[in-house]
């Protein structure tokens, strides 16, 4: 059985609702073989990150050579890399392994409120590693700091496109769900710019939505759809995490990235099977 595969660069989210433990189940339920490289652990859950262990340089090189050397990704997704030498040892390894189809979530902050990126790997981050990217998925905040502007409206949002597109040379999906809008997010590639409306769900519990997001793109463009489409079907698979209405931690908590498991072996005890 051949399948398409897709590789994830990112923190490790102990309480298993983002990070790499988001972007497995939603590249598992997005219908590809996921793999991981993990930049950092974090001792973190639904409230906050209580503390950061990254991973040195020379294992981050080790895991993706292991990668890299054996089943090589469709696609690859980053998220969480606190430091200018585990970005700086990412873009060298992609580059020497021809990566494609990446999609860089710039994650610096999370849902709770902690910084996860030192501030002198902003500048590393736009200068080694969104070049390479096919597409980058920054929320409000993060394109306000990639663009160097304030963005309160959907003109704000648009030139902040244009301006990262333009600087790093790659698509640009700039998130609307910080109040901008109604969780319409805005597409820049090639000149030319797209809207993908969405449902603002009234749901408190968004703890990963943003590598959730963005690994369900990674997922879909290994699969061969085009980036329009990977978009598409990205937002309408998080829709339905978020609509499944899953509640669990005392913050903000985790989606049900398996809303739309259907299988015998997640049958629970004393559920008959047809």
């Amino acid at each position: 059985m051949h399948i398409k595969t897709a590789l994830t660069i990112a923190g490790s989210d102990c309480s298993g609702g983002a990070g790499i433990q988001a972007d497995l189940k939603t590249m598992t339920m997005n219908g590809v073989y996921a793999m991981s490289v993990i930049t950092a652990l974090t001792a973190q859950n639904t409230t906050g990150v209580r503390a950061v262990q990254e991973s040195t340089p020379e294992f981050l090189k080790q895991q993706l050579d292991a990668v890299f050397e054996d089943i090589v990704p469709d696609a690859v997704k980053i998220g969480m890399v606190s430091s200018c030498e585990l970005i700086r040892t990412i873009a060298e390894r992609l580059r020497h392994y021809g990566a494609r189809n990446i999609v860089l979530d710039p994650v610096m902050t999370a849902t709770s409120g902690s910084a996860l990126m030192k501030n002198d790997a902003v500048q590393t981050l736009i200068t080694e590693l969104i070049p390479l990217a096919r597409l980058v998925t920054p929320n409000i905040p993060e394109a306000e700091l990639l663009s160097d502007s304030t963005i309160g409206c959907a003109e704000d949002m648009i030139a902040a496109a244009q301006r990262i597109g333009t600087r790093c040379h790659c698509a640009v999906l700039v998130k609307g769900g910080h109040s901008v809008n109604d969780a319409n997010d805005l597409l820049y590639e090639d000149g030319s710019l797209t809207w993908f409306e969405g449902r603002r769900i009234s749901n408190p519990n968004t703890h990963g939505t943003g590598c959730t997001l963005s690994s369900a793109i990674a997922a879909n463009l290994a699969k061969g759809f085009d980036l329009a489409e990977a978009i598409r079907r990205a937002k309408a698979y998080i829709s339905g995490a978020l609509a499944a209405m899953l509640d669990l931690g005392h913050g903000s908590g985790p989606m049900q990235h398996n809303f739309d498991l259907n299988s015998v072996y997640a049958e629970g005890k004393g559920i008959v099977s047809k």
